[in-house]
């Protein structure tokens, strides 16, 4: 089995309270080491996310009248230059100039 594997495995028992005594010097190693770490943040996260409490339910045809909303939205364009004093506009040298 892939050690990192059975570290993690360990690492959940663990996080959940199913770390058998024998396995607990395992763990504990395995948490003292950057992949446990994340582990334990990780199954830490998954935690809280399945304890949180469920988002509300959205009004009926929430997501279709959203949908046509963003249709109806007019795109972005690009703005044109502002003209100089002399009213021409700008005019941009566009080449890249690497080291030399």
């Amino acid at each position: 089995m892939d050690t990192n594997k059975k570290n993690r495995e360990l690492i959940s028992a663990l996080c959940d309270g199913e770390l058998p005594d024998a396995d607990q010097e395992l763990a504990l190693a395995a948490l003292d080491t950057p992949d446990g770490e994340q582990a334990w943040a990780r199954f830490h996260q998954i935690g809280d996310v399945l304890r949180a409490a469920p988002a509300p339910d959205l009004s009926p045809g929430f997501a279709e009248g959203l949908a046509a909303r963003l249709a109806a939205e007019t795109l972005p364009g690009k703005r044109p230059a502002a003209p100089d004093a002399a009213g021409a506009a700008p005019q941009f040298d566009q080449t890249v100039a690497g080291p030399t």
